[in-house]
């Protein structure tokens, strides 16, 4: 019984995700799910939004010099690209970043964004690193996000910890992507950073990482891309925490959302109606009673405060409303939702999300 009052309460809180039109996220009733979709949640919020998505590095079925030197953006050169850190249990980043950015652009796309990604699957090559920049810059996109996960030691590293998002030293050589990252791809990077924040990830403490920002002048993309790119570094696959959430599928869908929602943050902005200077707490649906203390938000850092109540969208406070969700039942719980009747009747972010569970399965 209490397995199926899970799935039930579950069901109705994703469906509760896609009630964008009412602003406010009641408590899920312990009820069946209606057999019709909810007529407020047309799958259209992000129409005529694009985004670029760069799952970090690339499959080993490929025959690429990785060493052959490419533009670094600041007068000089680098490796064409790296092979990715390994996690402490064997789990290769190029996989773990692929898994993430499919789960992503499948719920952008479920709701009406476009999405053009850097690679096509997670055995072949990817391009190199002024390839990528390329393509981001050419896809016109309104943001870039290139998905990566951190390693600090080939051997276990219990001390460094967390996230953070990786920004160019400012200026850069090229005007245009100087204009685009010093505007545009600064401001995305902190909302992703907040985004994180409010996910209960806790910021880097490592490699001179403020408040979950780290600057650097040697990474070539942001210094090569000419849209808004947010780079990202999800975890310390050292890390025993951190690379159990990173190699496993309940910390995979929590990263994606959560970076889902950091995107929706800075594609959306703010909304200039009273109603959404609410609380975070009248806004994000209630837990099942025997989840409450699973389910408890995630503080805000004292510098992103402002930005996580007056610089978002009343659509990513609602998808945040699924993680608690995801963190009580984990993907297993939610593979029970992803059947013919409830995939239809549930959000259209729920059904990006869930339809991607089943390609997985």
């Amino acid at each position: 019984m209490k397995s199926a009052r899970i799935t039930r309460s579950a069901t109705a809180v994703l469906m509760c995700a896609g009630i964008l039109g009412a602003g406010v996220i009641v408590a899920a009733p312990a009820m069946a799910a209606p057999t019709t979709p909810s007529p407020s949640a047309t799958g259209s919020e992000l129409s005529g939004k694009t985004v670029f998505l760069d799952p970090g590095h690339q499959g080993t079925a490929h025959s690429e010099n990785l060493q052959r030197q490419v533009n670094d953006g600041r007068g000089g050169t680098k490796d064409c690209q790296t092979t990715g850190m390994t996690t402490v249990d064997g789990v290769p980043e190029h996989t773990i970043n692929w898994k993430v950015s499919e789960l992503v652009r499948s719920s952008l796309e479920s709701l009406g964004a476009t999405v053009k990604t850097s690679r096509a699957d997670d055995s072949g090559w990817g391009g190199c690193v002024d390839d990528r920049a390329r393509a981001a810059s050419e896809s016109g996109a309104d943001v870039a996000v290139s998905i990566h996960a951190d390693s600090t030691s080939a051997t276990t590293d219990d001390g460094k910890h967390g996230f953070h998002l990786i920004v160019p030293t400012l200026p850069i050589p090229n005007a245009a992507a100087d204009e685009a990252q010093s505007e545009g791809g600064r401001s995305a990077s902190s909302l992703m950073r907040d985004s994180y924040v409010r996910a209960g990830f806790a910021p880097a403490n490592y490699a001179g990482v403020d408040e979950g920002i780290q600057e650097r002048s040697d990474v070539a993309g942001p210094a090569l891309t000419t849209v808004p790119l947010v780079f990202v570094e999800m975890g310390n696959g050292s890390n025993p925490d951190d690379a159990a959430l990173l190699e496993s599928s309940d910390g995979q869908l929590k990263h994606a959302i959560t970076i889902s929602t950091g995107i929706i943050d800075y594609l959306l902005g703010a909304e200039t109606s009273p109603t959404t200077a609410a609380t975070p707490a009248a806004t994000t649906a209630a837990a099942p009673a025997e989840t409450t203390d699973n389910a408890a938000p995630a503080t805000p850092s004292a510098t992103g405060a402002k930005t996580a109540v007056e610089g978002r969208s009343s659509l990513s406070r609602l998808l945040e409303s699924v993680s608690p969700y995801i963190q009580t039942f984990g993907v297993d719980g939610l593979k029970g939702l992803a059947t013919p009747d409830n995939v239809s009747s549930v959000s259209t972010f729920a059904q990006g999300l869930l339809k991607q569970i089943v390609a997985a399965r």
